[in-house]
């Protein structure tokens, strides 16, 4: 096992890691350790698997927002209810570091819903609100996980 791979599977764990923890740029890592082993191979496979594996990350890049934003705005909640809940999952992300991020959110997307909709709508709004972000962390980690297989392949199989 050469350096180059040495370092490429590091860089594909911490980017499948940070599909989960949103400081780190997941799948963007997850593409530069396939490149990273690709790029000095020099070769059909490496840049085949490299051309795939950047594909399957836009597919999922833009499956990523798409999806979850159909059904929210099937559901009724409004763009600048999601703003709001990403300026407060920022602003708390540094009050309480990694955990305020997702506490923001959900504060930011239930005070927005409750000055529109009043209590009674606020809760199921901010329900869709989490379902959508949980159905995007999920399409994000199975287009790193698809990345990594098809690397993972060409290892095995190479």
């Amino acid at each position: 096992m050469t350096l180059d791979t040495v370092l490429a599977g590091l860089l594909v764990v911490v980017g499948l890691v940070g599909v989960l923890v949103p400081v780190i740029p997941g799948l963007v890592l997850v593409v530069a350790g396939v490149a990273v082993w690709a790029v000095p191979r020099n070769d059909v496979v490496g840049w085949t698997v490299l051309g795939v594996a950047v594909a399957v990350v836009a597919l999922g890049t833009v499956a990523k927002y798409l999806l979850p934003g159909a059904r929210m705005r099937a559901a009724g909640v409004p763009g600048r209810t999601l703003v709001a809940g990403g300026v407060l999952g920022v602003v708390g992300f540094f009050v309480v570091p990694v955990v305020g991020l997702v506490l923001g959110f959900v504060a930011g997307v239930y005070l927005v819903e409750l000055s529109r909709l009043g209590r009674a709508g606020a809760w199921p709004s901010t329900r869709t609100a989490l379902a959508a972000v949980g159905w995007s962390i999920l399409i994000e980690l199975a287009a790193g996980l698809l990345a990594t297989a098809v690397w993972v392949g060409a290892l095995v199989l190479g």
